[in-house]
């Protein structure tokens, strides 16, 4: 091997690293390329530097030539990106670079234009991460389809912004038409509550979980309240301040926290700020150019054309730069992200970050930090944050200033192309490129999930046939699993989420996954929880991943190493430095295979059948079943 970036012979240290810290690459070519000279060159572009390092001969090993090279990275910072550069004596020139999805981060021989490698560079004193995330599950809550509790009367509807109406029967479908003007408007609630949320905390808490996650709580006139009508009040169709304050003291004292939805890039049209339809007593940007708020938007023509957030009028986006933004969102001493936190909050969750400037993040989350030490900021960032460009522009989300992790959606997207055919060997390589791109403590903050509220039901992505998706959306709207591939898609759901629960990063479950709701696209992803009518296998089995994942402390911490990943077999272990270890054997095919793994001094059980195996002189041999998985504790 000339090269490969995930071996600490070649690159020393693994993956990223922080200003300052060197890193020696090492490089073996073969003595039949009679190299004369080779270089380390180097392209940064948060430093505007690019630069060659010619590489110390070291000597031979064998056939090959040893090169090597310490990099100072004290000037560095963000992704810089390098490759290998060699010369004969008679000028001829040829490149050792990344051909990308090569185990290992192996390199290739090229004669053409390089094509980089990756080093994450992060400023020299990177805020530290909370630890307290990334160890425990999630549970991701839609407010209005949670739970309906008992509750006082809440204030009559035409109080509240936006025509609403609300669903009498808990289990019908979501409204999903057009209105007469063509338009969804997303008006109609179930009535999901604070109070039926606190009912429900001891059920959240037999499923594991540490971190409550809200999606928008605040008042809006949508269902999905992705259209903010007020920062400074909870919807009053789902409680009240106090109300919000108490569910939080409720949930730290059974081990959990809350983690909420900032919608921060845009505001709804029916809002305070805005006033689009006049709901409000105040001057909105919309009525008046003398409204304090005017200058959060951009105008092209007031008060018609604005920009909103893809085009959506209902979305007019603001100017995050606006001073006046700034101190109400995030510089104030009662700020937006402020005051919640001192309501109860631990954390937020930043929707559409992609959308927000790195300045804004940069000062949001330095602000969420002073407020309180240990709150956590995610980002809701689609692709490898780490070399995410925006809007032409390379973000620097993961350097040290701004989030703490992110939504892990390649994990989703890797994990799931695996489960319904696709080759171990592809997810492993992309979850090694991210472990590599990652700083460490980023990559175990992250929030793994396989469904949320912008994708359909996990159950029916691994169920419905190819001709499902397509056809009208009326025909979606109550399509549900015939029995025979509900059958399938629950075994491939039981092999999906071993892996989620026992990988690194926070496991996120959408509410209701777990009970074994379906649903198609948005709004059929966003049924009421189906209390009464849960799937009760399928739950035992959640609520027996979420405590294995809290038993096992190297299920929340430890290092991952990749024993076998090939067709449809993936085996993994997660090992801590003291020793500790659990392995994970799953087997998606259809024979079975056989697994053998070193360095297991202690009898082993497996978590779902009891089953024990003890180790021979340290060695462990498991049979893996089709469609079977196995974590051995």
């Amino acid at each position: 091997m000339v090269y490969a970036s995930r071996d600490l012979f070649h690159k020393k240290p693994f993956g990223a690293v922080a200003a300052g810290e060197g890193v020696t690459f090492t490089l073996t070519p073969p003595r039949a390329a009679a190299w004369w000279r080779v270089f380390l060159c180097i392209s940064a572009e948060f430093s505007k530097l690019g630069c060659e390092f010619e590489m110390d001969w070291r000597g031979f090993s064998g056939e090959d030539e040893v090169y090597s090279f310490e990099l100072d990275t004290s000037e560095l910072l963000g992704p810089v990106w390098y490759w290998f550069r060699c010369e004969r004596l008679d000028g001829r020139v040829g490149f050792y670079d990344n051909p990308a999805n090569l185990e290992g981060g192996a390199c290739a021989y090229n004669e053409g234009y390089p094509r980089s490698y990756q080093l994450t560079v992060t400023h020299a004193e990177p805020n530290p991460v909370p630890k307290w995330y990334g160890r425990g599950v999630t549970y991701h809550i839609f407010p209005d389809r949670f739970c309906r509790g008992d509750t006082t009367e809440a204030p009559p509807l035409e109080t509240m912004p936006g025509e609403r109406w609300v669903h009498e029967d808990w289990y019908e479908c979501p409204a999903f038409l057009p209105d007469e003007k063509g338009e969804v408007r997303n008006r109609d609630f179930f009535g999901g509550n604070i109070a039926g949320v606190r009912e429900k905390l001891p059920y959240i808490a037999s499923l594991g979980a540490g971190t409550i996650y809200f999606s928008p709580i605040f008042e809006a006139a949508s269902n999905h309240r992705y259209d903010t009508a007020s920062y400074g009040r909870v919807d009053p169709l789902f409680g009240t301040e106090a109300e919000f304050s108490a569910l939080c003291k409720e949930a730290s004292a059974l081990g959990m926290r809350v983690i909420l939805d900032g919608v921060f890039n845009h505001t709804g049209f029916d809002s305070e700020y805005f006033n689009g339809k006049g709901f409000y007593p105040g001057l909105g940007a919309y009525q008046s150019k003398d409204s304090p708020y005017y200058d959060w938007f951009s105008w092209q023509e007031w008060p018609h054309k604005y920009e909103s957030w893809w085009g959506i009028y209902t979305l007019p986006q603001v100017n995050e730069s606006h001073p006046g933004y700034l101190d109400y969102i995030v510089r104030g001493k009662d700020s937006v992200v402020r005051r919640w936190l001192r309501a109860g909050a631990s954390g937020w969750r930043l929707d559409v970050a992609d959308e927000l400037p790195d300045a804004f993040i940069e000062e949001l989350c330095g602000a969420v930090r002073e407020e309180m030490a240990d709150a956590v900021v995610i980002g809701e960032v689609w692709e490898d944050a780490s070399n995410k460009i925006s809007y032409s522009e390379r973000r620097k989300y993961l350097l040290g200033k701004e989030l703490d992790g992110v939504m892990n959606y390649p994990f989703r997207d890797s994990l799931l192309n695996f489960i319904l055919g696709g080759n171990a060997r592809d997810f492993r390589v992309s979850m090694e490129t991210l472990r590599e791109h990652y700083p460490r403590d980023i990559y175990h903050c992250l929030m793994n999930a396989l469904g949320t509220h912008d994708t359909p039901r996990i159950l029916t992505v691994l169920g419905a046939s190819p001709d499902e998706w397509g056809g009208s959306k009326e025909r979606r709207a109550d399509a549900f699993l015939p029995t025979e591939r509900r059958v399938l898609a629950i075994k491939r759901l039981k092999l999906a989420t071993a892996v989620l629960f026992t990988f690194p990063g926070s496991p996120c479950v959408y509410y209701g996954d777990e009970a074994g709701l379906e649903g198609f696209e948005d709004p059929f992803n966003r049924r009421c929880y189906p209390w009464g009518r849960e799937d009760t296998e399928l739950l035992d089995w959640y609520r027996l991943l979420g405590k294995t994942r809290n038993d096992y402390e190297v299920l929340q911490s430890g290092s991952i190493k990749y024993l076998r990943a090939e067709d449809g077999l993936l085996v993994y272990e997660r090992f801590s430095t003291d020793g500790d270890k659990v392995l994970v054997c799953l087997n998606r095919g259809d024979f079975s295979c056989t697994v053998t793994a070193e360095g297991f001094r202690e009898t082993l059980h497996d978590i779902f059948t009891g089953d024990k195996l003890e180790p021979q002189d340290g060695m462990v041999t498991v049979c893996v079943e089709p469609m079977s998985v196995k974590v051995l504790v």
